[in-house]
């Protein structure tokens, strides 16, 4: 097993083949195996792409289906049967029980894409140029949502002055005990504060690449009144935290709001292709025709496989319900290890989504990579020091597999408990030699 071509032909700029350095060949429900066979356990998803994980059989059958009856693959934004069988899903089992009416864009095949076409809608429908984003914030990194995104690595790589962005501390930035909606309000009320009223706020209900930083429905449901009460356009990035990851088909399903625009993309096609979408309410849709395109808006393909997604996995409760029980295992397994290893600092996260925070970005590095070479276990880590262990399994993953992996897991904690206490004892003995050269 060699990846010499990949070292040799491909950019630097590559990252993941770094952190899981093995060749992969094959891939079903929450396992990839390499090219050696040797099987690994995602507890990735393909960052959020592959919510119902690798090949799921009820996706799999009407894909082959379809292709194998010279379905059209390709159509920018032509009109196509696997087309209109999407949006008529879309409106079924998504839009009508939750009393939702939004006009549906289909943009650029990746979520940077949808956040690009929502930054400008919102600007155009309302004459203002300045959006509010969040501190650890992430939208893509495409000019106009790395500007809105907080992580300075993505920031100083477009090489240019970002502008029109304002950021704000989300929610829990400076602890809980303060309200940053209220510092928030403050500068909006304040004419001399140097902040225009924007034409948008963006936000995540959960930041999943600034840390698994997850915002109360207490807070959400005040920035949804704050930009009502001064007309400022709602934007939620469900890129990632959709799709059912928190146990609803929406982030904030569970919180009653109602965005202005929903960004959408990662796992909507449910089979890892390249799609996204932006939901906006009919009087926002300003766009002059074609002034918003791109080639690949209509991949069919995807719209095959997330039509079939939303007709067996969201007609009903059933899958959310489940969902919302392997969430709550996953923390309630997640808090005993936190009481039992303290090296453990918080677990955050909500549903199917959880962090693991650690003191620095080197020990969740020592988590995923020993994760990886000794547990064959595949997770990220994220937050702004890269100090978070994320999970991201499969929402299909059997409740065996994600007991199995969360176990294999604990073992590399374990570890790092016990590499922790070795360095806590020598320092301890350290300080007591010094004091005892004293006496």
């Amino acid at each position: 097993m060699s990846l010499a071509i990949f070292e040799r032909l491909e950019s630097d700029v590559r990252s993941y083949i770094r952190s899981f350095p093995t060749l992969f060949h094959q891939a079903e429900g929450a396992w990839i195996t390499d090219e050696s066979g040797q099987r690994y356990l995602d507890l990735f998803a393909g960052a959020g792409s592959l919510n119902y994980g690798h090949n799921h059989p009820v996706l799999k059958a009407p894909l082959i289906e379809y292709l194998s009856q010279n379905g059209i693959t390709h159509s920018l934004d032509m009109a196509t049967k696997a087309k209109q069988n999407f949006i008529r899903a879309f409106e079924q089992y998504i839009l009508k029980p939750r009393d939702m009416n939004y006009k549906l864009q289909f943009t650029g095949p990746t979520g940077t894409n949808a956040i690009e076409a929502a930054l400008k809608i919102a600007r155009q429908a309302t004459g203002r140029t300045e959006v509010i984003c969040f501190t650890n914030a992430f939208h893509g990194v495409t000019a106009g949502s790395v500007a809105a995104t907080g992580n300075s690595k993505f920031r100083v790589a477009t090489g240019v002055t970002l502008s029109n962005s304002t950021f704000m501390p989300y929610c829990g930035y400076f602890g809980d005990d303060v309200d940053t909606l209220v510092q928030m309000e403050k500068l909006l009320v304040d004419r001399s504060s140097g902040l225009d009223v924007p034409a948008a706020v963006l936000v995540e209900c959960i930041q999943g690449e600034g840390g698994i930083n997850t915002a109360s429905a207490t807070w959400l449901k005040g920035l949804a009144d704050l930009c009502a009460r001064y007309e400022i356009l709602l934007i939620v990035d469900d890129i990632q935290m959709g799709c059912g990851r928190t146990g609803t088909f929406f982030s904030f399903d569970e919180i009653g709001i109602k965005p202005d625009i929903i960004t959408l993309s990662k796992s909507i096609s449910g089979y890892g292709m390249p799609m996204a979408l932006v939901l906006l309410r009919p009087e926002l849709d300003v766009w002059e025709i074609s002034a918003h395109n791109g080639t690949f808006r209509g991949n069919n393909l995807a719209f095959v496989t997330a039509t079939k997604t939303l007709e067996h996995f969201w007609s009903d409760d059933t899958f959310s319900n489940e969902i919302k029980s392997k969430g709550e295992f996953i923390h309630r397994t997640l808090r005993q290890f936190s009481q039992k290893y303290s090296c453990i600092q918080s677990i955050r996260g909500r549903g199917m989504v959880a962090g693991i925070e650690v003191v620095d970005g080197q020990q969740a590095d020592f988590i995923a990579s020993k994760a990886f070479a000794e547990q064959f276990v595949i997770v990220e880590t994220c937050g702004s020091q890269g100090e978070v262990v994320k999970l991201l399994p499969p929402l299909t993953i059997s409740q065996e597999d994600l007991a199995m992996g969360l176990a294999r897991l604990e073992q590399v904690i374990a570890q790092l408990q016990l590499q922790q206490d070795v360095q806590e004892d020598s320092k301890l003995k350290e300080v007591q030699y010094d004091h005892s050269s004293f006496v």
